[in-house]
Order: C-alpha cells, then sequence, then structure tokens
C-alpha cells in the first residue's frame, strides 16, 4: 500500500464541484492523493495544502498552482489571510491518521508495532502520548478515555495505569500492550487496545477541538457557494461535523427568528453521509469507517459565539 490511498477520491472531487479558476484547500495533504486529484482539475486555480507531520514533505508535488502551508489546519483563517487568500471555492478535510503513521512503528500511532508512545501528528509540538500518561493527574486521565472512549470500566485502566507508573514510566507501545491486555472484556482484546490508544491519540493532538477551529475557520474563508468537504473515521468526529453543518456551533442549538427561521452558515448538501462501496473497501480497509459529509457556506453573515 502506499504512503496513504486517498478515500472516497471521486466523492470529494464531486464534492467540491470544482472550478478550474478557483481557489481550493486540503487541509490533511499526507501522501498527496486528493491533492493531486484536485491539482489535475485546475488551470489558473490555487490548492493551499496543509500537512503539521514533516513526514509529509516527502510526498509534495512540483506543480506551480500548490502552494504548501507546513501547519496544523485549526490555523487555517490566518494562513490563509498571510497568503491573500480569500473568497475559497472549496475545502477538503480528510481526518484522523494516514497509513503512514499507523505503519511506521517509530510513531507510536499503532497497536501492531513496538515503538515509542509519542502519537504526536507533529513530533516536534505538544506532549507525547509517554508524558500524557505520566503527567496527568487520577481525574484528568479518566475525564481523557471518558472523552474520546465508550470503553467500560474505565477505574481499571485508570488505577492500573498510576500502579505502572508508580514503578516505572510506560514508555514503549508493547509495555502499554501488556499492561491493557488483562483488562480487556474477553474476546474484545483488538477492540479494546485500539480505543485505548485512539483515546491517548486523540489527547495528544487535541483532534476535536482542532476540528472545531477548522470548522468555524471554514465558515469565515468560504465564499457563498463555496463548498465543505469533510471526511470522518470515528463517531465523535461525524457528530460534530453533522452537529456544526446543522446548526452552525459546535454545541447547544442556534435561536430562531421570530419566525421560526434559523439563518445558518452552512446548507447540508448530502442529508446523510456518504460511504465506500464494497470494492473500495476491499482494496482500501481504511475506507471501512469513513463517513463524507458535504455543505455549502450559505450568504448568512456569521459571528463566532466565544
Amino acid at each position: 500500500m502506499s504512503y496513504h490511498d486517498p478515500v472516497l477520491l471521486e466523492e470529494c472531487l464531486e464534492g467540491l464541484n470544482i472550478n478550474p479558476k478557483g481557489l481550493y484547500v486540503d487541509v490533511t495533504f499526507g501522501g498527496g492523493g486528493h491533492s493531486k486529484a484536485i491539482l489535475e482539475q485546475l488551470t489558473t486555480g490555487k490548492l493551499y495544502a496543509f500537512d503539521q507531520d514533516p513526514d509529509t514533505k516527502a510526498n509534495l508535488l512540483e506543480h506551480p498552482n500548490l502552494i504548501f502551508i507546513a501547519s496544523n489546519f485549526r490555523y487555517i483563517k490566518n494562513h490563509l489571510r498571510l497568503h491573500g487568500a480569500k473568497n475559497i471555492d472549496g475545502i477538503l478535510a480528510d481526518l484522523g491518521v494516514s497509513s503512514h503513521q499507523f505503519d511506521e512503528g517509530k510513531r507510536g500511532f499503532s497497536i501492531r508495532f513496538n515503538g515509542p508512545l509519542d502519537m504526536r501528528m507533529n513530533p516536534n509540538a505538544g506532549l507525547s502520548a509517554a508524558e500524557v500518561l505520566e503527567t496527568y493527574q487520577e481525574q484528568a486521565l479518566y475525564d481523557l478515555f471518558r472523552k474520546h472512549t465508550d470503553i467500560k470500566g474505565l477505574r481499571s485502566l485508570v488505577n492500573a495505569l498510576l500502579m505502572a507508573r508508580a514503578n516505572h514510566p510506560l514508555t514503549t507501545t508493547s509495555e502499554l500492550r501488556e499492561l491493557c491486555g488483562p483488562l480487556a472484556p474477553h474476546g474484545q482484546w483488538h477492540k479494546y487496545l485500539a480505543q485505548v490508544f485512539q483515546g491517548l491519540r486523540m489527547e495528544v493532538n487535541g483532534e476535536l477541538e482542532v476540528l472545531e477551529e477548522l470548522l468555524y475557520g471554514a465558515i469565515d474563508v468560504l465564499k457563498p457557494g463555496g463548498r465543505l468537504v469533510v471526511m470522518s473515521y470515528h463517531s465523535l468526529e461525524d457528530r460534530i461535523v453533522k452537529n456544526f453543518i446543522r446548526e452552525g456551533k459546535a454545541s447547544g442549538q442556534t435561536e430562531s427568528d421570530l419566525f421560526g427561521v434559523k439563518h445558518l452558515p452552512l446548507k447540508a448538501i448530502t442529508r446523510k453521509p456518504i460511504t465506500a462501496s464494497t470494492q473500495e473497501n476491499a482494496i482500501n480497509p481504511r475506507a471501512t469507517s469513513a463517513k463524507l459529509r458535504v455543505a455549502e457556506r450559505t450568504h448568512i453573515e456569521w459571528h463566532r459565539d466565544e
């Protein structure tokens, strides 16, 4: 398999409704698969591609219409402003972890390989997973897994983590696997471990908070009629995207006017999430959990509620 096989490629391109002269943003460049396909449809248009992972620089394309921005996509508004890019025609976000990140044992994302407990998408920023497990207090650890997973019996997990670090810090994925193995329900070892790793990874990278920042930023930079295309891989992300499109905010509901009408910044193009075909799932297992939602920027002026 390549660095990262693009999931739902044709559906993403259709969702973007590409204008060859338009301005587009791929906030998760990764292996460059989606970006390459977008560039092939541009003539005088531009593509701004974001990625905070230094490994992605090996995949950069030599293309006059591509501007690469080595940054977290939560800062989309600021970086586009610095580049003088206004009235964006479309934004694509392929969330989660790339195939390369899972397959590179030294990054610590996968339960399959032994490696350092890192899990940072940008290895040069923030706390690693090992540092989170070493420094978070009991309640913070409990809240971390409650927020990002549906693991049952969290107190047992947290107590095991606290007892383990009292003897020596957990520094490798193998050590974490060995600690969690006895805690997993019968026949659910793989699912349990995947949840533990997912919860840690999402905390390390602030994934839910970063997604919210991206969605608010998208409203500010998209022109009326511009498209927002977001692909998520688990229910927590998909719920945020769905609610944001429906309500224009990450939490709570938007108030209606005197006539009961909600004036929203986004209009759903897809009423239900698009999922991969049986054929694509067979070729690319990562596609099996993908949910794609498409929205269009309305003409409504919108200001974020602080």
